[in-house]
């Protein structure tokens, strides 16, 4: 898989939930993959376009960066295998075949350590589980998002719950559309796309 400069816009962020949206920071899935993480100031970015992250929490995690770049970059690369986890997990789930092994692991492992870095609260007449942000360091994105992504595979909607259709694709994203038939991840991108070779094809064929 090859990493590749990429900034990360709102329109990047189609899936319905931030765990698949994750997921999503790979794209062309289905030919050859490219790495929109190409480093953790990229990771910054996207947890803060998702929203997992204020701008003073951004701000932090880019001073100990720069403090600490082997350890951000130890993170990366944890945060990464978790994501590869979650896309086989949740393909095989899609597919209605069991998880593999590997990848569930990789997903329990990262939620026993998010979980051992954070706390139960009480907060407007409710319990709540919070990620300790001083404690989670450079790992806070990680802990953030596993939490998310195994609330999301507990419950997940394999009716509503589809892979893009779109060639150099294979994005994930939760169809939310009345009629429940959207089979492309953005009708901007990969449907009109899609649109346009259909065409194409047709107009070849009629000049035959």
């Amino acid at each position: 898989m090859q990493a590749v400069t990429h900034q990360f816009l709102p329109k990047d962020l189609i899936a319905g939930h931030i765990a698949l949206d994750f997921i999503n920071t790979v794209t062309a899935r289905d030919s050859t993959p490219l790495d929109w993480l190409d480093g953790y100031a990229r990771l910054i970015e996207w947890a803060t376009l998702a929203g997992l992250v204020d701008s003073r929490i951004a701000a932090k995690l880019r001073a100990q960066t720069e403090d600490s770049p082997r350890e951000a970059g130890a993170a990366l690369t944890r945060i990464r295998r978790v994501r590869e986890a979650l896309h086989d997990a949740c393909v095989a789930l899609l597919a209605k075949h069991a998880a593999p092994t590997a990848a569930l692991d990789e997903i329990e492992a990262a939620w026993k350590r998010a979980a051992s870095r954070s706390k139960w609260v009480s907060s407007d007449g409710r319990l709540q589980f919070e990620t300790d942000r001083a404690t989670s360091g450079l790992d806070l994105p990680l802990d953030l998002v596993v939490f998310a992504a195994v609330d999301l595979l507990g419950e997940l909607d394999s009716h509503r719950t589809r892979v893009c259709r779109g060639h150099d694709c294979g994005w994930l994203f939760i169809d939310s559309s009345k009629s429940g038939r959207r089979v492309w991840c953005d009708m901007a991108t990969c449907g009109n796309t899609a649109k346009s070779q259909r065409f194409a094809r047709a107009s070849r064929r009629r000049k035959r």
